[in-house]
């Protein structure tokens, strides 16, 4: 193969130089030759295959495997076409055509004896870690008399020349030449190019272009061997050629890679054998076998697709390589995204090799590559153990002009999850707990009401698929809502490909209410407490900044709502502003402790349930007056301290009174002593 792990660049290029040495006047290099029956360098015995090929080249040509372990024609499945019958029908050139007619001009008619009447020829392709060999044989009737001279065309085009016969020729077309002396059983190889253009100095022959290019010998730098069968060979082991006479058969082998080179890709698509009149290269061409299909080519493609989910996404994605390509160089990078017109990469000209290999770099962050997917290859066979998911790694052989790797790297945006805690008045901290965040345990701390003091956690670059988080609720506190932007439950969260979903839990402080219960006695009303309506209360403490004054309505009650729990902000403080002409009788100012209850005070627990009783107050006024002024002299005391001193004396004139105000219901007793 043209790509190969045993040579080193500076010996791909010494290997290049020695096949293809004066291929600059020709241009375009390519081989043209399927079939080879070649010699070495040496002329007394040609080895029996080129280094580093196990195909079996024998002195003695054959088809079967002489050694274990090698290769021969009965052991592989090579391209193979037969001529037409020999006689009047069979198909030759005619016309004077020779090599450098552009356009040879098939007759029909017989084939002289004493030239080669074509039966069959076959090519094989064997690739190896050292390189490509090209295996030929040619078959024909009977050992012509004179020598025997076999010319292979490789063609690159497909484009019908215009005989209906042989294809179009291009510069860089290849002819092999198999000459061989009469009676010699160890063959020369000749390589000659097409040259379509230039000067006539790099035609072999002709005086103009297009023609076949100066040849190079195959057989002196060692680049082809080959042999004649010089005895018969029986049915049985001729892989369905029939009996075999002895000179009949010959095969050839031809470094594919030292002649191709390493550097540019080249694809011959047929092949066809012809035969010389003489050992002349301008001698007229006879018997022909038809093109037959070759597929003879050193380089591949691979074709890289990107697919993101979410589908279409814009994030470029890197790619290293291990390939040499004709176009592109050796190990060649490229960016792909998930957008259309920028999500393939395809490297047309990719030289063949084994071990092979893609590789998708380190996903951006955010990004996960969760797929490879080769099922799509034509001729490449990628198996599991070939992925490696972890590195982004595909390995793979090219071996075929028709293999095609093609692969789809899946990548996957991971997501994000927020969770945020806000609290609708006040502030605090919050426990959360998660059985699939990467935190199984977190607290969030508001700083004010509203979003403005809100905390939050973000845990990004998860990887999609269901989540959950809930907030263990403090004492004191109301979860009021609790959502996820994508409509998800937060304790069943469905996160997508991509995806930020943010999950809001609000929360705020409990509250309760304050019932004060206010009495009085009123004997008009009858005996006992009764309601007292229009009293004053005001209510302080807690998270109070100024005092919430009260009146109790006509059943004597006051209901004080929306105060935060005092397990949050402490006591309040109920103060009533007695009113005037009473006394209280319960404790004023009472301590009220506040945990939740309706705002209508119709569950106000005990704590914060207030009762304030009032008692009415009396005055009355002790008169004394004497009928005679100075007649008679009184005092007056209503205490029960000793007398004298008394509460009250009467004037110069007998005149006296002693006042009480403020006095609460009972019993008073005064005394009067008037002296004459």
């Amino acid at each position: 193969m043209p790509l190969t792990t045993t040579r080193t660049p500076d010996e791909r290029m010494t290997f290049r130089r020695r096949c293809l040495r004066g291929a600059a006047s020709v241009g375009f290099l390519a081989l043209a030759g399927t079939a080879l029956i070649g010699a070495p360098a040496s002329a007394q015995a040609p080895p029996p295959s080129l280094t580093g090929s196990d195909f079996e080249i024998d002195a003695n040509a054959n088809l079967v495997v002489d050694v274990a372990g090698d290769l021969d024609w009965a052991t592989v499945d090579e391209n193979r076409k037969t001529d037409l019958p020999s006689g009047t029908g069979d198909d030759s050139f005619g016309q004077g055509s020779k090599e450098d007619t552009p356009v040879p001009s098939p007759v029909s008619g017989s084939i002289p004896p004493n030239k080669s009447d074509l039966k069959t020829f076959g090519t094989y392709l064997e690739e190896t870690p050292a390189g490509d060999f090209l295996h030929m044989f040619w078959h024909r009737v009977q050992d012509p008399s004179g020598t025997t001279n076999m010319d292979f065309e490789f063609n690159q085009s497909d484009v019908d020349s215009g005989n209906g016969v042989t294809p179009e020729r291009t510069d860089g077309d290849l002819l092999i030449q198999y000459d061989l002396a009469n009676g010699g059983t160890n063959p020369e190889l000749f390589l000659s190019r097409w040259v379509a253009t230039g000067p006539k100095e790099q035609c072999e022959a002709a005086n103009a272009t297009p023609c076949w290019g100066v040849r190079d010998s195959l057989s002196e730098v060692g680049d082809a061997t080959g042999s004649i069968n010089t005895t018969a060979i029986l049915a049985g082991a001729t892989d369905g050629l029939g009996n075999v006479s002895a000179r009949t058969f010959g095969e050839a082998t031809v470094d594919f890679s030292a002649i191709v080179g390493d550097d540019e890709c080249v694809s011959f698509g047929s092949a066809y054998l012809k035969s010389r009149s003489s050992d002349s290269f301008t001698a007229a061409m006879k018997d022909y076998i038809a093109p037959a299909p070759t597929d003879l080519t050193n380089c591949a493609k691979v074709v890289i697709h990107k697919e993101t989910d979410p589908a279409g996404d814009s994030t470029t994605f890197d790619f290293t390589t291990a390939i040499e390509t004709q176009d592109d160089g050796d190990n060649p990078i490229f960016s792909l995204t998930g957008e259309t017109g920028s999500d393939t990469q395809e490297y047309e000209n990719v030289f063949f090799g084994t071990g092979l290999t893609v590789t998708e770099s380190t996903p951006p962050s955010g990004w996960t590559l969760i797929g490879i997917d080769c099922s799509d290859s034509v001729g490449v066979t990628v198996d599991p153990e070939d992925i490696d998911l972890l590195t982004g790694t595909v390995t793979f052989d090219l071996d075929d002009a028709d293999d095609v790797l093609e692969c789809t790297y899946t990548n996957q945006a991971k997501g994000s999850i927020i969770v945020e805690k806000i609290t609708s008045d006040g502030f605090g901290a919050f426990d959360f707990t998660s059985g699939t965040l990467p935190d199984a345990a977190f607290t969030l701390t508001t700083t004010a009401a509203g979003a403005g003091g809100k905390d939050s956690n973000t845990y990004a670059n998860l990887t999609p698929g269901s989540y959950d988080v809930s907030e263990t609720v403090p004492a004191g506190w109301n979860l009021t809502s609790e959502t996820c932007s994508d409509s998800s439950d937060p304790q069943s969260i469905s996160l997508q490909a991509g995806e930020t979903v943010t999950c809001t839990f609000t929360n705020a402080r409990e509250k309760g209410a304050i019932k004060i219960v206010k009495t009085r006695k009123h004997a008009a009303s009858g005996p006992g407490d009764h309601p007292h309506a229009g009293v004053t209360f005001t209510v302080t403490g807690g998270n109070l900044t100024q005092g919430i004054v009260v009146q109790t309505n006509a059943q004597g009650i006051a209901c004080v709502p929306n105060l935060v729990v005092s397990s949050l902000v402490g006591n309040y403080t109920v103060t009533e502003s007695v009113p005037s002409g009473y006394v209280a009788l319960s404790t004023n100012p009472q301590t009220a402790s506040v945990s939740e209850s309706a705002a209508d005070c119709s569950d106000t627990p005990a704590g914060a349930v207030k009762t304030f009783a009032n008692m009415p107050l009396t005055n009355f006024t002790i008169t004394v007056d004497s009928q005679i002024d100075g007649g008679t002299a009184s005092t007056i005391d209503c205490d029960a301290a000793a007398d004298p001193p008394y509460e009250a004396t009467t004037g110069a004139n007998g005149d006296g009174s002693l006042s009480k105000s403020n006095l609460q219901p009972g019993t008073y007793t005064c005394v009067i002593i008037i002296d004459p």
